[in-house]
């Protein structure tokens, strides 16, 4: 994706840039040629604190923002720690908008969640289906922050003319991602089970859950680009999906994996641990239709990813 001398100079704030998606976004963006990325550590600003997100705003004057930061966790950390997650995510957000607001940002892409659609979307589920029905319980504080996060950036490129877009990733998976047992998403989760599973020589792999339910994996970096990709080419104040257009279900997944990870496991499953949402699966059309199409496969993601967990296994501990 080639970029012009001007646009390379352009100073691009990456917010939350220590974890999975603002990392990827980091490497793209410097593959790409920008040269003035901005990024600044939680211990030296609070994304939660108007006062000082104005002060740091209005000191580095970023052109470009890429709002990546947030609380967030797998089935387990969402359905035990939903005001954390509501409060967390609807302040970050908050902060973050308004000072691109006062400040005069060029432009900014906001990341959601697909976990904003009902519990009983159509699959696979297309952009319209927002507020068409009831949350998922296991995961409603988090998703009434992220909704009210698109809406926020509609109501200021309303109101204000800021040319703020929002974008809803699918599941996502890759390099500095959490791989906690309990807090993290599935497939780190699972991944870490089977790594275990080799290592200590216990080839037996319980997953949480029937097995039964049906998700959406996208490699962080397929992400980034698709993300560098609307920033240049979508200005619109609908939210666009990004994913791969394919499902697997979670069966699928641990046959996957196990047969990257490790062959000799033993998988079982348990059926008294929540499910979730028995399918989610995006609709991309909209995404394909300006141009742009996944290219990492999951079978490739996998492997690149254990490849990566194993060169950090102590970054990758989890929280």
């Amino acid at each position: 994706m080639e970029i012009s001398a001007e646009l390379a100079e352009a100073p691009v704030f990456v917010a939350g840039h220590n974890g999975m998606v603002g990392s990827a976004l980091v490497r793209r963006l410097e593959t790409s040629g920008f040269k003035n990325i901005l990024t600044v550590d939680r211990s030296a600003l609070d994304l939660r604190d108007q006062s000082a997100v104005n002060d740091w705003f209005a000191a580095n004057r970023p052109s470009y923002v890429y709002l990546a930061a947030g609380t967030v966790g797998g089935i387990f950390a969402n359905s035990t720690r939903q005001g954390e997650f509501l409060y967390d995510n609807l302040m970050i957000h908050s902060t973050v908008l308004e000072a691109s607001r006062k400040t005069k940002v060029e432009k900014l892409l906001y990341l959601g969640s697909s976990c904003i659609y009902p519990r009983e979307s159509p699959q696979p589920i297309a952009e319209d289906q927002l507020l068409r029905g009831r949350l998922e319980p296991t995961n409603e504080g988090y998703a009434i922050a992220k909704i009210a996060g698109i809406k926020m950036c509609e109501f200021y490129r309303k109101q204000y003319g800021c040319d703020f877009i929002t974008a809803m990733p699918t599941n996502l998976y890759g390099p500095n991602d959490n791989f906690d047992p309990e807090h993290s998403h599935v497939l780190p989760a699972l991944l870490r089970k089977f790594h275990e599973s080799k290592t200590s020589g216990d080839n037996s792999v319980t997953i949480w859950g029937s097995g039964s339910p049906k998700r959406e994996f996208m490699h962080v970096d397929d992400l980034a680009d698709a993300c560098l990709f609307l920033m240049q080419n979508y200005s619109e104040a609908t939210h666009v999906n990004i994913g791969t257009g394919v499902d697997i279900s979670i069966a699928d997944l641990a046959y996957l994996m196990r047969s990257i990870i490790n062959p000799k496991a033993e998988v079982s499953f348990d059926a008294s641990m929540p499910d979730g949402m028995p399918r989610k699966l995006l609709d991309v059309s909209k995404l394909s239709a300006l141009g742009w199409k996944s290219s990492v496969t999951l079978e490739e993601g996998i492997a690149q990813t254990y490849d990566w967990f194993g060169q950090n296994v102590d970054q990758a501990r989890g929280i």
